[in-house]
């Protein structure tokens, strides 16, 4: 549960740029950092793209090689297509380099929505913004995976320490706790209802969970009680509200 916002996994320190860094700048910041990739920021620190390697990468292609200037008929050795595009003056600032608009997550963001955002726009890493969106951290796709591919025994203990013993101060082996291939199953008999429902909505929360199966069983369900309660406090405040 330590994990379950963007916030608390991302990365502070961000490595940035402008509008106008120039280019070789923008590849020496890639190559010095070790990283794929980084987020262009305006004057009131949002986020206007994103410049990638492959971003570099893809200009680099289109440049005309050299040695290949000529076909055997001394004509130039492209193709019409690259023709084109070597016609086009080279990019030389982040800002004509970049990929707009960027695809970002907020701090407040779930990691699951985060990872359906990466899986479903194919891109490895988010800028982080708050609720101003300003730029506040980064997350990659690696930090996601390390959070999904936790060790079974791992997840189990924290289920056991966390929710079993600190939320609901039960005995750490009253309830049968098993995880497998990230999916926890928790079996046995509780107090009450509304304990079970609990149990199974924390360890929704825990990192790395995929899905969770409630074999919980209960002696009182005292839900109904709440909603018998909660019944009559309508009764009691439509007669009020006439008065």
């Amino acid at each position: 549960m330590k994990h379950d916002k963007v916030g608390s996994l991302m990365a502070m320190d961000v490595v940035r740029a402008e509008y106008g860094t120039p280019a070789e700048e923008v590849a020496r910041l890639l190559a010095d950092h070790r990283i794929g990739g980084l987020p262009l920021l305006d004057q009131d620190d949002q986020v206007i793209g994103v410049v990638s390697a492959s971003d570099l990468t893809a200009q680099e292609a289109e440049r005309p090689d050299p040695r290949r200037s000529r076909s055997r008929f001394g004509i130039p050795g492209l193709s019409p297509a690259a023709r084109r595009r070597s016609a086009r003056a080279p990019a030389r600032t982040a800002g004509e380099l970049m990929s707009a608009p960027p695809v970002a997550a907020h701090a407040e963001d779930t990691i699951v929505e985060a990872a359906r955002i990466m899986a479903r726009r194919g891109v490895k890493r988010l800028p982080v913004l708050d609720e101003e969106d300003r730029l506040v951290g980064i997350v990659t796709r690696r930090d996601l995976l390390r959070v999904f591919l936790r060790p079974d025994a791992e997840i189990r203990e924290e289920v056991i320490e966390e929710v079993l013993v600190r939320v609901l101060w039960l005995m750490p082996r009253s309830i049968e706790v098993v995880a497998v291939d990230g999916v926890v199953t928790l079996a046995g008999r509780l107090e009450r209802r509304s304990e079970a429902e609990i149990a199974v909505a924390m360890t929704r929360q825990i990192d790395g969970v995929v899905a969770v199966v409630g074999e919980l069983t209960w002696r009182l369900d005292d839900t109904r009680e709440r909603s018998d309660e909660q019944a009559l406090h309508g009764v009691a405040d439509d007669r009020l509200r006439k008065l």
